[in-house]
């Protein structure tokens, strides 16, 4: 897995294996701007930021947190 290598930027493939979705869901993200990344090369290929994906991880943590938190998610049962 990348972690376990010295990289700086991601291919949409290791985003989505991270997170274990699809490589759609992982292209969704970044065309929401939800993950930023940046196109390279000729095809525009995209590529994604370690610390970015870090980031972004951080964030959905925190929003899920607040959602959880909220008043009409207080009798929800996991």
């Amino acid at each position: 897995m990348w972690q376990d290598r010295d990289v700086r930027f991601l291919t949409l493939a290791d985003v989505a294996e991270t997170l274990n979705v699809s490589s759609a869901q992982a292209y969704a993200l970044v065309r929401s701007g939800d993950l930023r990344a940046i196109k390279v090369g000729g095809r525009g290929q995209w590529r994604v930021e370690a610390n970015e994906l870090e980031a972004y991880i951080q964030r959905a943590y925190e929003q899920t947190a607040a959602i959880l938190d909220s008043p009409e998610h207080s009798d929800d049962v996991v």
